[in-house]
């Protein structure tokens, strides 16, 4: 004798694959909320990846915070770096000097091409950004005219450790302006600067490893501020980058009106709530592959429900209640959703398993980048699998599943046993 409710009973055995239209259709919506609920696990893991990964690229490179002085440089920078250092969440605290540069390679294949340089204190760059540990090849020393260069800018050049390149400074290019503009016809042409590769780093971001050099903050100040003891700015680091807004309102004050305080929200606030927003309309817009799948569960109930009519006379004719009749095709239309859930909770996590895989797999037969790094910034797919997320989206699925099915479950409670038993 089996312990199971009448009516789940039921249900189950209604659900026995038969070779029947009916059997072809709940197939058919059990794949389709398969793939509905495996899709939308899968984007949305894959922008949770993106979210997550873009932050931790951010953090990595660039700092949480970053202090300059209204419409100037930073002269007297060493004396506001104890007072900054001694503010409660504050990490680290280093000195840059960033600005656009021309650089010209010196081996056989001479290239010119326009990067961003950053000056940066190598004794405290390590505590605010992950570059000194992001080396791929040579060190990290930037001493003595000293550079390292991100990956894809030393691919796309050819450059490789110990490659000398020229680089013209900021009052080297004012000048070629004014030689250009005729302003200046005494000046000499003005020569670079020679500077080695020391190092080639990959921080995982596109946009810095394809546009960014980094020297000494020494150098940097030759180069920019024609060797005034100045910086452009101060990044700082915090315990906890969501303070941000705490500590930049602390150290406004702290500082006076004469500094600005920058932090990671008011440099990307855009990028990440374009993000955000972006996720929730893909998980709205998804969610209506499962409510397509689910007119598909209601459209073989309804079927059922016709072809289940002699069946469900003869039950009410032997006391079956009108709610047991309702919860025998409530509970088929869930275990439907719950068969298409937990396949598609399987295939959902499978994919993003495999995904960089059947990325480049995808890549090779088509021929061409499906997700060109220089777009998205990433090398790989990333891929960040949420509880909260699969809760939403699986209970969510169920739910609607489950609701799919009681427009013929309440039909089919209402039908009248001697209504049903008429004609046979």
């Amino acid at each position: 004798m089996s312990k199971l409710p009448l009516e789940l009973l039921l249900a189950l055995r209604y659900l026995r694959p038969k070779r029947t239209f009916v059997s072809v259709i709940t197939m058919i919506s059990i794949i389709g909320v398969m793939l509905g609920v495996a899709v939308l696990i899968i984007v949305i893991s894959v922008m949770s990846g993106f979210d997550r990964q873009l932050r931790d690229k951010l953090f990595g490179f660039n700092a949480h915070m970053r202090i300059e002085q209204s419409g100037t440089t930073m002269a007297a920078y060493r004396d506001i770096v104890p007072l900054i250092a001694g503010e409660p969440g504050v990490k680290g605290v280093s000195p840059y000097i960033k600005g656009p540069i021309v650089i010209e390679t010196q081996t056989s294949r001479q290239q010119i091409a326009a990067p961003f340089l950053r000056g940066v204190d190598p004794d405290h760059e390590a505590e605010v950004s992950n570059l000194p540990e992001s080396m791929i090849d040579g060190e990290f020393d930037i001493e003595g005219q000293g550079i390292v260069v991100g990956y894809e800018l030393a691919r796309a050049l050819g450059l490789r450790v110990g490659d000398p390149i020229a680089i013209y400074s900021h009052s080297s290019l004012q000048q070629f302006q004014r030689l250009q503009k005729g302003e200046s016809e005494r000046e000499q042409l003005p020569l670079p600067d020679d500077y080695v590769v020391r190092g080639i780093f990959d921080v995982g971001y596109y946009d810095y490893d394809a546009n960014v050099i980094v020297c000494s903050i020494f150098d940097a100040q030759e180069l920019f501020l024609a060797g005034n003891d100045s910086v452009h700015g101060l990044y700082v680091v915090l315990d906890d980058a969501y303070q941000a807004p705490d500590i930049q309102a602390s150290l406004q004050k702290k500082l006076g009106a004469q500094f600005d305080v920058i932090t990671w929200i008011d440099d990307h606030s855009s990028l990440l709530n374009a993000l955000v927003v972006e996720k929730n309309m893909i998980r709205f817009l998804l969610f209506f592959i499962v409510l397509v799948a689910a007119f598909g569960i209601t459209n073989s109930q309804i079927t059922f429900v016709f072809q289940k009519t002699r069946e469900i006379g003869m039950l009410k004719a032997l006391g079956a209640s009108g709610g047991q009749i309702l919860l025998v095709f409530l509970g088929q239309s869930f275990i439907v959703g719950v068969a298409g859930v937990i396949a598609g909770f399987g295939l959902g996590l499978l994919a993003i398993q495999y995904r960089n895989e059947f990325l480049f797999w995808m890549n090779e037969v088509s021929g061409f980048s499906l997700f060109p790094a220089e777009i998205y910034g990433f090398n790989q797919l990333p891929a960040i699998v949420d509880p909260t997320d699969l809760l939403v989206i699986c209970g969510g699925s169920l739910l609607i599943c489950a609701f799919a099915g009681i427009l013929p479950a309440i039909n089919a409670s209402r039908l009248k046993p001697v209504e049903s038993l008429r004609h046979e």
